[in-house]
């Protein structure tokens, strides 16, 4: 083989070398980053407004348990064996209802400050939620939704 000809081999092989080099493969690359996906528990925080929440009331409170036993000395005044009994419990019962009622009428209303959050959703769509405190959270922070509360991402 002369040396022309090794040349051309030479030329041949690199050229096929560089071909097969820009040549497709359906296999992703290790390297390549993951598609985007749109999520429906994923965004970013749009606005943020403090707003006045009623608190949960937790049933009968104090009225309730010194009504009840005001109730039930009053009752326990009245009768003998177990007509006393029987009058001890519908007094015991009727004052806890009266105290309970009295508790209520003369109660406020129990008003809190709650934060109400809302996210525009990777979807498009937006979801707002009330929750007790916002952390780090301030609008464009990029936001998970779970069990109804939003963290930071």
């Amino acid at each position: 083989m002369n040396t022309h000809q090794k040349f051309a081999v030479a030329t041949i092989i690199a050229a096929a070398s560089l071909l097969s080099a820009c040549g497709s493969t359906n296999a992703p690359s290790a390297a390549a980053p993951a598609p985007y996906q749109i999520s429906n528990t994923y965004g970013v925080v749009d606005s943020i407004q403090i707003v006045q929440v009623q608190a949960d009331r937790r049933g009968p409170g104090a009225g309730a348990v010194v009504g009840g036993i005001v109730g039930g000395i009053l009752g326990h005044q009245v009768g003998h064996g177990s007509g006393n009994t029987a009058a001890t419990v519908a007094g015991a019962v009727g004052g806890a209802v009266v105290g309970n009622q009295v508790e209520q009428n003369n109660s406020q209303p129990q008003m809190r400050e709650m934060y109400q959050i809302t996210v525009r959703m990777d979807n498009g769509s937006y979801q707002t939620v009330t929750q007790d405190t916002i952390a780090d959270l301030q609008v464009g922070s990029r936001v998970h939704i779970e069990n109804n509360r939003v963290y930071r991402f």
